[in-house]
């Protein structure tokens, strides 16, 4: 039976979704644009900062489903500007340490509330 996963540690989700289901050892997380938690605002900063925002509140949602960061086994990761992914790419790995899941990076045309980068993962406990 698959279990409903929520944290007040994450920004709340902005539509009719969870922010994560675990079902058996498997958990698969909703995506995570750099909002803060507190105030359900986007993060104003740079595509660094916006991507450490994202990895926090992942952090927050894999926490609450008994795991972490070093769970992690795929990535999606959505930006606006292809341009900054060199930036992402050195957060992200600041981010996942040693932890290299398996990842696909796309662009698209507009993100949820004007974000400029969205990332989803799938993680294995």
């Amino acid at each position: 039976m698959a279990e409903i996963i929520f944290t007040k540690d994450a920004p709340a989700a902005v539509g009719p979704y969870s922010q994560a289901i675990k079902t058996g050892n498997t958990v698969y997380c909703s995506g995570q644009i750099p909002l803060v938690p507190e105030t359900g605002a986007l993060l104003e900063g740079d595509i660094k900062q916006q991507t450490k925002r994202c990895f926090e509140n992942i952090e927050a949602v894999l926490k609450a489903a008994g795991g972490s960061l070093d769970n992690i086994v795929k990535t999606t990761v959505f930006l606006i500007n292809m341009s900054d992914f060199a930036e992402v790419n050195e957060m992200y790995a600041e981010c996942l340490g040693d932890n290299k899941p398996a990842r696909s990076c796309v662009a698209v045309a507009e993100l949820p509330k004007g974000a400029q980068i969205e990332i989803e993962v799938l993680a294995v406990l």
